[in-house]
């Protein structure tokens, strides 16, 4: 994860350790290490239909950190200035999204399984669902 230029830390990639064992496989992430914020609830999305687009919004004050613990499935952050896509598609690779990045998720495999965590709890206020109102909050001319 990078900062921006107004010296927050920038939506990205995080890779989380991997212990490869013959045992089996083990990824682990800790809060606030790996996750850079205290999580005070998860949430899990899954049986996706393969042409749906999830999230479609941005946080004001809530951080937010996807991994897809199954499967595959593609993420879009965009803070306002910068827009940019990923595919998280093994465990220990992280996603991180801090306040005010619109984020959506989209093209899900069948088996895909998103594990997400965020710093609050739900609170309906806190999502702000037009690109054009996350602009203008962000300072982003038109």
């Amino acid at each position: 994860m990078d900062e921006d230029n107004r010296g927050m830390r920038a939506f990205g990639l995080v890779e989380l350790p991997n212990v490869i064992d013959a045992r089996g496989n083990l990824t682990v992430g800790e809060f606030g290490r790996h996750v850079p914020f205290d999580a005070k609830r998860y949430f899990i999305v899954y049986q996706v239909p393969l042409v749906e687009v999830r999230g479609e919004h941005a946080h004001r004050d809530c951080h937010q950190f996807l991994v897809c613990v199954r499967g595959r499935m593609s993420v879009v952050g965009d803070d306002g200035r910068e827009r940019r896509e990923y595919v998280l598609d093994r465990p220990n690779l992280g996603f991180y999204m801090p306040p005010m990045t619109w984020g959506g998720q989209f093209d899900y495999s069948p088996d895909a399984v998103l594990l997400v965590f965020a710093s609050h709890a739900y609170d309906a206020g806190d999502y702000i669902r037009d690109y054009a109102e996350f602009r203008r909050l962000a300072g982003v001319s038109p």
